[in-house]
């Protein structure tokens, strides 16, 4: 069934509580906003678990997975400074949610999953069930990147990295943005890195973050 059918007056006002949330809480872009206010979170959740889809919180998609805090997809699809039509790498597409606000911002997206149950789950919702369009999804070492595909505009982590992983600063764009959570395995600091030049690149940090483990060669398994 397609997403439009599944999603009700009531989860539309509730998405729409939940913009003015975010907004108290700091974001304020309000494309970011809207896209926010845009994606049926709710279809991302099993449909027991439906009455947490509009709270402020992350929840466990199982595979020791979560599905990001809608603060923390805001915090970080912001720092990106997106663009219609730009490509943007995502690394960790999990439950999918953090792929569909992209979408909605009108960005191609590349996006990895490390873990092929989870992966396989997800593609079946985002491409079968609720017919999402515009995104490639891989199964793989995300923390490696998709080199084949790249350069790209923006890459985007959505799992804590015990550093800048070297192989994503490889594949981004003169003048493109990696958003990374960089820290030990309880807490990471938020941190986007522009490329400047071909060797150059200026790092900014900012807020603290809780991530699940970046896993592969360039993450907490390398």
């Amino acid at each position: 069934m397609h997403a439009a059918a599944l999603d009700t007056y009531r989860h539309r006002g509730q998405r729409r509580a939940l913009v003015e949330e975010l907004r108290r809480k700091g974001i304020g872009d309000e494309r970011v906003l809207a896209a926010i206010g845009a994606v049926p979170r709710h279809l991302f959740f099993e449909r027991a678990f439906e009455s947490h889809a509009y709270q402020d919180k992350a929840f466990p998609i199982g595979e020791g997975q979560t599905i990001s805090q809608p603060y923390t997809v805001a915090y970080q699809t912001e720092l990106l400074h997106l663009s219609p039509g730009q490509r943007v790498l995502e690394v960790g597409t999990g439950s999918g949610y953090q792929c569909a606000v992209l979408l909605a911002l009108g960005v191609e997206v590349w996006t990895i999953e490390y873990n092929r149950v989870l992966f396989e789950r997800t593609r079946q919702r985002l491409l079968e069930q609720f017919q999402y369009r515009g995104a490639q999804l891989f199964c793989g070492d995300g923390s490696v990147g998709l080199p084949a595909h790249a350069p790209f505009d923006r890459i985007l982590v959505t799992a804590a990295a015990p550093a800048l992983p070297r192989p994503l600063l490889r594949q981004l764009c003169l003048g493109g943005r990696l958003v990374v959570p960089v820290g030990d395995e309880q807490v990471q600091r938020m941190v986007r890195v522009t490329r400047e030049s071909a060797e150059g690149f200026a790092q900014e940090t900012f807020e603290e973050f809780r991530f699940v483990p970046l896993r592969g060669a360039a993450g907490w398994a390398g």
